[in-house]
């Protein structure tokens, strides 16, 4: 028997006004954002392609080495203005736990973009700027601790696995909720996953530096 909650009736009498749908769509909305190609645009401004050049992979460390800092700076900027974006959204419009979602949606959408084959980036920069919204008291640390460990190891892909691994562990510190201890584990998971190539070549010792060239 179906029961009605304002003007919407449900099949089971669960109760609906609408905030799901809303929320469903600002999932979808902040996944296609992820997908906006900012490596393959800048790259191809100076004349690359970073899909079949360098590490083959569409992001701000190879655009970097590929054709330059200001090049890797900008592609690192657009993608973090992705996560930044859909979070900022997603909390204005639902609270903090849509905002976390629709930062790790566009996480996923920058990762497996749909109208690339889902061959997309590694996450890193989208899911800064989803941290950054979260917990913007952590962005400057974090950006110093990957600074300094790049300088460290002159690998890109250790900086960022630093400090990417570390985020799980300061919201555990800062006690914060469940669900953004689960949420932040498993946008974590996701871009560490995507280094998985990075991780074995790290371990070999054959990981090309960021300076490096093509």
């Amino acid at each position: 028997m179906a029961a009605t909650t304002g003007n919407v009736t449900t099949a089971r009498g669960i109760p609906y006004d609408g905030t799901m749908g809303a929320g469903a769509g600002l999932l979808a909305l902040s996944y296609l954002l992820g997908t906006f190609p900012t490596a393959l645009i800048v790259a191809r401004l100076a004349g690359h392609d970073p899909t079949r050049e360098g590490s083959g992979n569409p992001g701000a460390s190879n655009v970097y080495r590929l054709a330059g800092t200001k090049a890797g700076v900008a592609v690192f900027l657009g993608d973090a203005v992705k996560g930044a974006a859909a979070t900022a959204i997603g909390k204005a419009a639902g609270g903090p736990r849509l905002a976390l979602a629709c930062g790790i949606a566009a996480v996923l959408g920058h990762v497996f973009p749909v109208f690339r084959r889902f061959r997309g980036g590694r996450g890193v920069a989208t899911a800064a700027g989803t941290v950054a919204v979260m917990e913007p008291l952590v962005a400057v640390p974090f950006v110093a601790v990957w600074l300094l460990t790049a300088r460290l190891t002159g690998k890109a892909s250790a900086a960022s696995l630093v400090v990417i691994g570390a985020t799980p562990a300061v919201v555990f510190a800062l006690d914060r909720p469940v669900w953004e201890k689960a949420g932040m584990g498993a946008l974590a998971a996701v871009v560490v996953a995507r280094h998985a190539g990075n991780l074995v070549r790290l371990a070999r010792g054959d990981e090309p530096n960021l300076e490096s060239a093509p």
